[in-house]
């Protein structure tokens, strides 16, 4: 019998044989090393806060950030907030903003205030002024910004800038969530105002939630002299901004 003759095999050039196994060896690199750096994760968890060894309610004002060990691809947008002035307090008493954003206070009482900060890199002084649209300022540097008024020395607030785009705050049960982060490395931050600050390195995906537990230490407004430097004066002793 004569044999069949062999199947014809198409010519290719070594130019493009080459850059077929090329192909190749790239598709099977990036099925070895699985996703890449752009997928997203998500991280959730639970903060409770405790008071002398025992959980304690009071978790409004916690805030939840975390930081890539990469750094941020695409920045948050700048936002502007408001704060508002009641009954001379602060209402919300803290806030995270991305960098550049502008915080206005605004004064419903029917007396005046002077809302100032001696934070480093966000420190300004807006001066007294009464009800009515308030006034903004701008925040520039990350970082905590410690918020208080010269006239009344119990009126504190928390102005968080931040880098990050990957923030929440935990319901009232303390769970939080935080999702499209980029897998990879990366420190987890919480913060409450009464707590000193938390913080922990892992690496996404996380395995399961994180349990986060603070203890209340730091007083509801922190010790603070007025924007001068000096001590406040007896509010018995001025009648004037009341």
């Amino acid at each position: 019998m004569i044999a069949p003759p062999p199947p014809l095999r198409p010519f290719v050039s070594p130019r493009h044989e080459r850059g077929l196994r090329w192909a190749l060896v790239t598709v099977l690199c990036a099925a070895t090393m699985g996703p890449g750096p752009g997928t997203a994760a998500t991280l959730s968890g639970v903060l409770v806060l405790q008071e002398r060894g025992q959980p304690t309610a009071g978790l409004a004002g916690a805030l939840v950030y975390f930081t890539p060990e990469a750094g941020v691809q695409s920045p948050a947008t700048p936002v502007a907030a408001e704060i508002v002035m009641r009954d001379r307090r602060f209402g919300p008493r803290t806030i995270s903003v991305p960098v550049g954003s502008t915080v206005r206070f605004v004064n419903t009482d029917p007396i005046r205030h002077n809302v100032f900060s001696v934070s480093p890199g966000n420190r300004f002084d807006l001066g007294l002024y009464g009800e009515g649209p308030g006034r903004a300022q701008r925040f520039d540097r990350p970082g905590l910004a410690r918020i208080f008024c010269n006239v009344h020395r119990t009126m504190s607030a928390f102005v968080l800038v931040l880098e990050t785009p990957f923030h929440a705050e935990p319901d009232t049960a303390g769970r939080f969530t935080l999702s499209g982060l980029p897998e990879g490395p990366g420190t987890l931050h919480v913060w409450h105002p009464r707590a000193e600050a938390w913080s922990r390195s892992m690496r996404l995906p996380a395995p399961g939630p994180v349990m986060v537990t603070l203890e209340a230490t730091l007083p509801t407004v922190p010790p603070h002299l007025d924007k001068h430097g000096q001590p406040y004066r007896d509010p018995t002793d001025d009648e004037r901004y009341r």
